[in-house]
C-alpha cells in the first residue's frame, strides 16, 4: 500500500461550473481516487473553491452582497453540486481560510529572506469611469503575438502566450467595457522566477521519462513556457478582497490596501485545505506527513489534475514558489493535463446560453449518465466536442444496451428459472475457459489504463468487457441449455451472475451509484476491492445458493424528443 494525494484545479467561486470543467479536472481526479482507493492505497483527493480576486468581488456586487457572505453561500452551492456528482473529496476546503492565509504568508516570507521579492513600482493600467486599479484579467484587448482580438491582461487564450496589461493592444475594462484608461504607477512584490530558472529547468526535465513522466500536453505547455523565457512576476494586487501582505508577521509597510495575487495563493491552498482537512479531524499537525519532506511525506505520490489553461501556473509560477522557498516541501509527481471539452465546437456560455452547468444537468439526467459520458469521451489528446447526438448515442449504446441489457438479463432468468439463487454444480467448459482468458487481458488493459490516467483508454477497456459478457451469454445461450442440461444452464448463469458482480466492481470509479446498485442485485456491498487480473478466480467469488434479484431498470434511454427539448433549452448547434 502507498500513500497518494490528489489535487484537482480548483473551481472558481463565482457560480456553478460547466461540464466542461467537470470533465478536465475534478470527474478524473475523483474517477483516479476512487481506482487507487480500490486498489488498496491511502488516498487523500482535495479540493477547494478558489475565492479570492477581482472577479469574486464584482460577482458579489452584482448580487448586492458582501463578499465574504457570497463566497459563503457559492462555496457551499459548489460543494453540494460535487457531492452530487459523486465527487468523492475527502475535504473540499475554501483557499480564504485562515490555513490558506497563513500558509501564504509564510510563503512571501520565505522567498523574501532567500532575495526573490523586490518591490517594484509598477505602471498599471486605471480604469477613470471605473475608479479602480484593473486587475490583469480584467484588461481585455489584441494580443500582440497572434491578434487575437479578446486576449485578456494575463494570458492570450487562442496562443498561449502568458501577458501583462500593458502589453495588449487597444486596451479596454471588461468591467464596465471603457477605454478611458492610463497607466498610473504603483508599487508592488515581484517573485524573482528567473534566479530559480535553472532549478525549474532541472526539476521539468525529470518529469520527461520514467515510471512517473508527464503526459505529452502537460510537458510541452512546460517546455514551451521555459523556452520563451521566464519573466519575474508581480504577486500582489491593488485589491482589498485577498490575503493581506506581510513582512515579518506584520502588515508590509507600503502595501496595507493590496493583497497577494489569487494565482499566488490559489495553488498554495491545496496545502491549506489539507490542513483544514486535519484540523477539523483534531490532529493539527498531521497534514504535515503529506506535504513536508521531513516529516515523511517523501514517500508519497502526489497527483495533479487540471485544464490545459492551468498548467503554465502549475509548472512554472508554483514550482518557483514552492523551490524558491528552499524548504522541504512535496512538488507534484504527476501532472494530468486536459484539453478542453467545447460545445458543438464552441466554449461554453451562459449569457448566449450554450451549454449545461453541473446543476443543470442533474435536473436532466442522474450523475452517472454524465459522468459515463464525459470519462468516455475525455478531452486528453485533443479538444473534444460535446453534442446531444453523441450523448445520446453513448448513453443509449455503452449504458442501456450493453451494461443494463447485460445485467437485466441474467438476473430475470436466473429468478424465473433458478428461483433466483446462484446455481450450483457443473464444470467450466470451452466457452468459460475463452471467457477466462479474454476477460483476464481487458482487465489488465482496463488497470494499466487507469494506473495510467488515461481515461478513454480505461473506460474503452471496461465497456469492453460488459461487451464479452453480452457475447459469451449470446453464444452460451442458457435458456436453450435450460430445455436439455440444466446443470450446463447453471453453469452458465453462475459465470454471468459472476459478471455482474465484477462489472459492479469495474464500475466502481467511473459510475458508483450505478455500481452499487447493480452490487445490489448480487447482494454484495462496496466499496469492493479492484479485481486481479485472473478471471477465473474473479468469476468464482459468488457462493453457490447466494440469493440475488432484479432491480429497477438500470439506465433509461435518450429519446428524440427528449434531445430535441434540451437542445432547444441549452443550445445544439454551431454558431
Amino acid at each position: 500500500m502507498s500513500r497518494i494525494l490528489i489535487t484537482s484545479a480548483l473551481p472558481y467561486i463565482n457560480g456553478i461550473k460547466h461540464l466542461g470543467n467537470l470533465a478536465g479536472s475534478m470527474l478524473p481526479a475523483d474517477v483516479f481516487a476512487r481506482f487507487q482507493r480500490a486498489r488498496g492505497h491511502e488516498v487523500l483527493y482535495i479540493c477547494a473553491t478558489d475565492e479570492h480576486g477581482t472577479p469574486a468581488e464584482l460577482a458579489a456586487a452584482k448580487a448586492g452582497q458582501d463578499v465574504r457572505t457570497y463566497c459563503d453561500e457559492q462555496h457551499l452551492i459548489q460543494k453540494n453540486a460535487g457531492e452530487a456528482f459523486g465527487l468523492s473529496y475527502d475535504w473540499f476546503g475554501r483557499s480564504s481560510s485562515p490555513e490558506n492565509r497563513e500558509l501564504t504568508q509564510k510563503f512571501c516570507e520565505a522567498l523574501d529572506r532567500n532575495g526573490l521579492i523586490e518591490e517594484r513600482v509598477d505602471k498599471m493600467v486605471f480604469s477613470i469611469d471605473d475608479g479602480r486599479f484593473l486587475p490583469d484579467r480584467y484588461v481585455e484587448g489584441t494580443c500582440p503575438h497572434c491578434g487575437y482580438d479578446k486576449a485578456r491582461g494575463d494570458q492570450c487564450d487562442n496562443c498561449g502566450r502568458l501577458l501583462d496589461p500593458t502589453d495588449l493592444i487597444n486596451p479596454y475594462s471588461a468591467v464596465s467595457g471603457s477605454r478611458n484608461l492610463e497607466v498610473r504607477d504603483t508599487r508592488h512584490l515581484y517573485l524573482l522566477q528567473t534566479k530559480v530558472e535553472p532549478q525549474l529547468r532541472e526539476w521539468i526535465a525529470g518529469k520527461s521519462a520514467g515510471n512517473l513522466a508527464w503526459p505529452q500536453l502537460a510537458l510541452s505547455i512546460a517546455n514551451k513556457h521555459l523556452e520563451e523565457g521566464l519573466i519575474d512576476r508581480g504577486i500582489t494586487r491593488d485589491l482589498k478582497w485577498g490575503v493581506p501582505v506581510t513582512k515579518d508577521g506584520k502588515p508590509r509597510p507600503g502595501f496595507e490596501d493590496k493583497v497577494f495575487y489569487v494565482w499566488f495563493d490559489a495553488p498554495i491552498e491545496y496545502i491549506g485545505s489539507t490542513k483544514e482537512y486535519f484540523t477539523a479531524q483534531g490532529n493539527p499537525d498531521g497534514w504535515q506527513k503529506w506535504w513536508r519532506l521531513d516529516q515523511g511525506a517523501d514517500d508519497v505520490r502526489y497527483v495533479e489534475f487540471m485544464g490545459k489553461d492551468n498548467v503554465a501556473f502549475h509548472t512554472v509560477s508554483f514550482p518557483a514558489t514552492i523551490l524558491g522557498s528552499g524548504e522541504p516541501w512535496k512538488m507534484v509527481d504527476t501532472l494530468k493535463a486536459f484539453n478542453w471539452l467545447n460545445w458543438y465546437g464552441g466554449k461554453f456560455s451562459t449569457s448566449m446560453n450554450r451549454g449545461v452547468f453541473m446543476d443543470q444537468a442533474l435536473e436532466l439526467l442522474p450523475a452517472d449518465y454524465w459522468r459515463w459520458y464525459l470519462v468516455a469521451n475525455a478531452p486528453e489528446s485533443s479538444d473534444s466536442s460535446f453534442t446531444w447526438e453523441q450523448f445520446q448515442a453513448t448513453i443509449n449504446k455503452d449504458l442501456a444496451d450493453v451494461l443494463g441489457n447485460f445485467v437485466n438479463r441474467i438476473l430475470k432468468f436466473t429468478e424465473s428459472k433458478f428461483d433466483g439463487v446462484v446455481p450450483a454444480g457443473g464444470e467450466a467448459g470451452p466457452l468459460e475457459d475463452k471467457l477466462y482468458v479474454d476477460v483476464s487481458a481487458l482487465l489488465m488493459e482496463a488497470t494499466e489504463a487507469f494506473e495510467a490516467m488515461e481515461m478513454r483508454k480505461a473506460a474503452q477497456a471496461v465497456r469492453r468487457i460488459w461487451v464479452l459478457g453480452n457475447e459469451y451469454l449470446q453464444e452460451a445461450a442458457p435458456w436453450t441449455a435450460f430445455k436439455t442440461d440444466v446443470e450446463r444452464a447453471g453453469v452458465i448463469v453462475r459465470h454471468g451472475l459472476n459478471l455482474v458482480r465484477l462489472y459492479a466492481v469495474l464500475a466502481q470509479p467511473i459510475i458508483p451509484f450505478a455500481a452499487q446498485s447493480i452490487a445490489d442485485c448480487v447482494g454484495v456491498q462496496l466499496p469492493l476491492a479492484w479485481p486481479s487480473m485472473d478471471a477465473k478466480a474473479e468469476l468464482a467469488k459468488l457462493a453457490s445458493g447466494a440469493k440475488v434479484q432484479s432491480g429497477e431498470v438500470l439506465f433509461k434511454k435518450i429519446d428524440d424528443d427528449m434531445v430535441a427539448e434540451w437542445a432547444a433549452r441549452f443550445g445544439g448547434s454551431e454558431g
